[in-house]
């Protein structure tokens, strides 16, 4: 039998042990993986091992996507009315609610911060920066109940339309699920991008075999626990921890496999997209990298525009991929932006440390290799000549905390302002005209986000409009909610997660044309 692991809390939203199942959740049973391998998870604050868990092999995909066709084929797919389907997920989000404080603190454990999380209103700001638990549970738990509430709404609502051809034929289509989806999703929002990737899956009647990130899988295996008591039927939803190029790999190029979801970074999504298309032309959606351009003009309400670009960019430790890390400033007001920017990122490194501890507002980057990889582009930004206004260093002796970081004089073709560092570090520009910040803003590769600050409401949204990305923000920064599509341009993925549109990522099309009487 695999292990169990149990972590005792005492804080002051979770007091109480939880114990977490660290093996793999196949056909609605805790297994061993065939080879025997696991995976060491670390805690980020303290850079100490917590416990391990179960590495799944291409072996264990194997038994995962076979069990998981089964219940497709006896038990799930189109033979379960949406109203079922519906009533099964809102009895998920209901045990979500049950245990959420113990979900956020097993969040806040595993991933060593969440402060300043998405959905936190701008009034709410100055009394949430210092609360990482609490962020853990509004902005990863909560939202989350949202995600699944809100798709057990459209449950019942998948249908297609009746198309008029003639007096004596009848056309009509339907939207059917694909079968089995490969869901890999990645560690800076465990359980949110969790219940991005199986709510809509299950609404739209799927099976799901679901890979958590091999650095953040508490969450993940804690829901493992709650599919069956909520009705979902064994096999329905599969849980395999495991490496990304071996567990990952075989998920994507797997024939069975009908469609592969993944939220990561563009490299390893390319390597899905080829994997897809060399094994059996899987569907796939991405949701990939991001560079994006926040740009604010002189007439932005100062105050309100410097929250918002400091939650744009800072929240996290900056390990969001929509993160405004690109900060285009208009001339008149660039001296006072610098300043309170500034004011507000020293706010937030005078007080790093234990995502537990009231006092924190700053947590650490995920793993060794995260906090080397952004160690690595401050040092370029450096070398390049762009001038450090604050942080740029290691913080403390131990875990894995940077300083939130600004840095000026940045030039277009720099590092720091090309490439997706993933950290907390913004590159701030300054540029006098409309046109000119446009071109600069739409110079990348990416487009998953933007943001425009700016009193002028017209001048708001021929901004908006004309800057490459799937995802606007007017006068805020990454207020995320279920209903509304989230996903990039570019080489920031394909498809939409959230909202209506998230579900015809998940379902195909097929037209029926029926003859009602015409004779040849």
């Amino acid at each position: 039998m695999p292990e169990t692991f149990t972590y005792q809390f005492d804080t002051p939203a979770f007091k109480g042990a939880s114990t977490i199942n660290t093996g793999l959740f196949i056909g609605g049973k805790w297994v061993d993986s065939v080879d025997g391998d696991f995976i060491d998870i670390v805690n980020p604050a303290t850079g100490t091992r917590i416990t391990r868990v179960v590495a799944a092999s291409a072996k264990d995909i194997d038994i995962a996507v076979d069990t998981a066709k089964q219940a497709y084929k006896t038990a799930w797919g189109m033979r379960v009315p949406g109203k079922t389907r519906g009533r099964i997920i809102n009895k998920l989000a209901d045990l979500i609610e049950k245990y959420a404080d113990e979900m956020a603190a097993l969040e806040s454990l595993n991933t060593g911060n969440k402060p300043l999380l998405v959905l936190i209103p701008t009034q709410q700001y100055s009394r949430c920066v210092g609360k990482i638990f609490n962020d853990s549970r509004r902005g990863d738990i909560d939202s989350a109940i949202e995600v699944f509430r809100y798709y057990a709404g459209w449950a019942d609502k998948i249908h297609g339309q009746v198309i008029e051809t003639h007096e004596h034929a009848l056309a009509y289509t339907r939207h059917e699920p694909y079968g089995v989806c490969g869901q890999i999703i990645p560690w800076n929002f465990p359980f949110s991008m969790l219940s991005w990737k199986v709510a809509p899956a299950l609404a739209t009647g799927n099976v799901v075999v679901l890979k958590p990130s091999e650095i953040t899988p508490f969450t993940a295996l804690r829901f493992a626990d709650m599919l069956s008591e909520a009705g979902v039927p064994p096999g329905v939803v599969n849980i395999v921890t495991g490496l990304g190029p071996i567990a990952g790999q075989a998920i994507s190029e797997h024939l069975k496999v009908d469609k592969v979801a993944f939220t990561g970074s563009t490299l390893v999504g390319r390597k899905i997209m080829e994997a897809a298309a060399r094994s059996n032309l899987k569907a796939i959606s991405l949701e990939l990298g991001g560079k994006s351009p926040n740009i604010i003009f002189d007439d932005a309400d100062l105050e309100q525009t410097v929250k918002w670009t400091a939650f744009g960019i800072f929240a996290n430790m900056g390990q969001v991929c929509a993160a405004g890390s690109r900060v285009f400033v208009q001339e008149g007001i660039y001296p006072k932006f610098i300043e309170a920017f500034t004011k507000a990122a020293q706010g937030l490194g005078t007080a790093i440390g234990d995502p537990f501890a009231k006092e924190s507002k700053h947590g650490p980057q995920v793993s060794k290799t995260q906090f080397d990889r952004v160690m690595g582009y401050i040092e370029s930004g450096k070398e390049a000549g762009a001038n450090v206004v604050i942080g740029g260093h290691k913080h403390g002796n131990n875990g894995y905390f940077i300083e939130p970081t600004i840095f000026t004089d940045c030039r277009p073709g720099m590092k720091i302002v090309q490439e997706e560092i993933f950290g907390p570090v913004a590159a701030v520009i300054k540029f006098k005209t409309e046109e000119e910040v446009i071109q600069m803003a739409n110079d990348s590769i990416y487009g998953l986000a933007c943001a425009v600050f700016t009193e002028n409401g017209s001048r708001a949204l021929r901004v908006i409009h004309a800057l490459e990305a799937g995802t606007g923000f007017v006068n805020c920064y990454n207020t995320v909610g279920p209903s509304v599509p989230f996903g990039g341009y570019k080489q920031s993925g394909t498809g939409r997660d959230l909202g209506q549109y998230a579900l015809d990522t998940y379902t195909q099309v097929k037209s029926v044309q029926v003859n009602i009487g015409q004779k040849l």
